[in-house]
């Protein structure tokens, strides 16, 4: 089978979850024998630079980079206003990186054309004039929802207008992209079901985030004895709205009460592009890491991870990572959309202060469920987000929308 991965940013590295989720797509395809090459969009946020990839990688992936800008143009994005395009979509366009991908289909022949995430569909009009492949659409979020979720949140009313408007844009655009695909691979069984609802009757599976399991295999000790105060994080992308938003809404509305009845926490956080103002934010017992060279040690070196999403969509992968380190999560039910959890028993769900308290308490008086719902996790990871498994899975459904 010859798949064409098209990406709306590089593979690696591995900078947020939306990398690390291509990356080991791609990574699957390879380890599986499918002959893959990967096309994929540079930007300023996410350039394109080899020396993050083995050689190994590139020979087997064939991977090519055209460079877009893709920063918001205030011009261009009020004329979407007016146009009723959607701007969102329409900045990943690129003449040079459609040129490379027309080169490419004129002399190559694909079963398979794999579509990194609603961003690139706008390719999908000179997909069909130079091949015969089928299109599926990895969807890693309902872009929409995302937008929809935040215009909904309190702030500024004029930018709640402005972000409801660019929901109902993305929302309008999915919808009619279902004609322009064969296939949809949604990151979650909740986003498979929306689609359902949003009208659309193209094949469909669910594929989640994978991890190979190998590279979590250390360290999954607990930190902190029963006697010390526990140490939490939240660690992610902070040029993510939802993440900004949501560590915000933690640190102004539900870590002083916290704090306040548990004195002895600490919280770290980390991640790329931290904003200034959190930079600067003077608050009790946090600590501020801003981006860390490895996640992975910077996981191990806390306790509990935090995941306080208002307006997410799609999967979190750092819980799935978290969770293959053996942490215990508390996220609130949106941030945990997408993975089939049982609460108290592989994450604790908390949606506000008490909640919070409440989760927190019982930890401490019962300092054994750190362990025992860190292991559960870990088992859930292993049964259900093996990366092997998972693209078998994808693998098989390419089958399926090819007839065979």
């Amino acid at each position: 089978m010859k798949v064409l991965q098209i990406c709306h940013k590089p593979p690696q590295p591995s900078v947020d979850g939306g990398c690390i989720a291509i990356n080991n797509i791609t990574k699957g395809f390879i380890e599986n024998g499918i002959d893959v090459k990967v096309l994929t969009i540079s930007t300023a946020k996410h350039p394109f630079d080899k020396k993050y990839f083995s050689k190994d990688y590139i020979s087997a992936a064939n991977i090519e980079s055209v460079f877009v800008d893709t920063k918001i143009n205030l011009v261009d994005a009020f004329s979407s206003l007016i146009t009723s395009d959607s701007y969102n979509i329409s900045r990943f366009f690129s003449t040079d990186f459609d040129i490379l991908l027309r080169k490419t289909l004129e002399v190559n022949d694909y079963d398979i054309i794999h579509l990194e995430s609603l961003f690139m569909t706008p390719y999908t009009h000179t997909i069909r004039r130079f091949s015969k492949a089928k299109i599926i659409l990895r969807s890693h979020n309902l872009e929409y929802m995302i937008w929809q979720r935040l215009s909904i949140t309190p702030g500024n009313p004029a930018k709640k207008v402005y972000l409801k408007i660019l929901a109902q844009q993305l929302k309008k655009y999915e919808i009619k992209i279902f004609s322009a695909i064969d296939g949809i691979a949604s990151i979650s069984s909740q986003d498979q079901n929306k689609y359902i609802q949003l009208g659309c009757k193209k094949p469909m599976i669910t594929i989640p985030f994978g991890i190979s399991l190998k590279a979590y295999n250390s360290g999954c000790h607990l930190r902190t004895s029963s006697a010390k105060g526990f140490r939490l994080f939240h660690i992610g992308a902070m040029d993510w709205k939802p993440n900004a938003e949501g560590i915000s809404w933690f640190i102004e509305e539900i870590w002083p009460t916290v704090l306040k009845a548990n004195p002895d926490l600490e919280l770290h956080i980390a991640g790329r592009s931290m904003p200034n103002w959190l930079v600067e934010k003077e608050v009790s017992n946090m600590i501020n890491h801003a981006e860390v060279e490895n996640a992975q040690d910077f996981m191990l070196s806390n306790d509990i991870m935090i995941v306080p999403l208002l307006s997410a969509g799609g999967m979190r992968v750092k819980i799935i990572e978290g969770m293959a380190l053996g942490r215990v999560i508390i996220s609130t039910a949106i941030g945990a959309e997408g993975i089939d959890y049982k609460d108290g028993e592989n994450i604790l769900i908390a949606n506000n202060a008490k909640e919070f308290i409440d989760k927190l308490s019982w930890l401490k008086a019962n300092p054994e469920k750190l362990y025992e719902i860190g292991q559960n996790g870990k088992k859930l990871v292993e049964t259900y987000y093996n990366n092997q498994r998972i693209t078998e899975k994808l693998l098989s459904f390419y089958d399926k929308v090819l007839g065979k």
